[in-house]
């Protein structure tokens, strides 16, 4: 799929509107859902972003309207610069650190039982993959989600 892009600044690199497809996998009942719509990062005061992500979810032949809102906040600490931030949910709880400079990273994010997993990767100015892998006593299930940059007269 090509080669990593280093982002150095997570926030100016995010910022804008993206094409959302994400693959759902079951991988216990190997059921298999689809998610397409828009994932839109906007400026809030704190100097981070608002990811607001909007559009229809299909499970099992059904389709409905899906939506999530994560925070992006500059990271926090001496080792912190503009390739790294803390990623939270709509109501400020933590949800993992992100950290581009090389194009890659790997974040845990432990939820009662389960695990997340997730693997980011950039592959270029205008695309990026997230993969989440959740695995507990119920849930196994594989996430694959693909952003491309949409163009101001897409």
């Amino acid at each position: 799929m090509g080669e990593l892009w280093p982002v150095p600044d997570v926030l100016a690199y995010l910022a804008g509107r993206w094409r959302t497809e994400r693959s759902v996998r079951d991988l216990a009942g190997g059921l298999e859902g689809r998610f397409e719509g828009l994932t839109s990062f906007d400026a809030v005061d704190s100097g981070g972003l608002i990811g607001r992500e909007s559009g229809a979810f299909t499970w099992q032949g059904v389709t409905r309207p899906a939506e999530r809102t994560l925070l992006y906040e500059p990271g926090n600490g001496p080792e912190n610069g503009p390739g790294r931030v803390d990623v939270r949910f709509a109501d400020g709880r933590p949800f993992h650190g992100l950290d581009l400079t090389s194009g890659h990273h790997v974040a845990d994010h432990p939820c009662a039982a389960d695990l997340y997993r997730g693997e980011f990767t950039v592959r270029g100015p205008d695309r990026w993959r997230t993969v989440w892998r959740v695995g507990g006593p119920a849930k196994d299930l594989l996430l694959t989600t693909d952003y491309l940059r949409e163009t101001p007269d897409a």
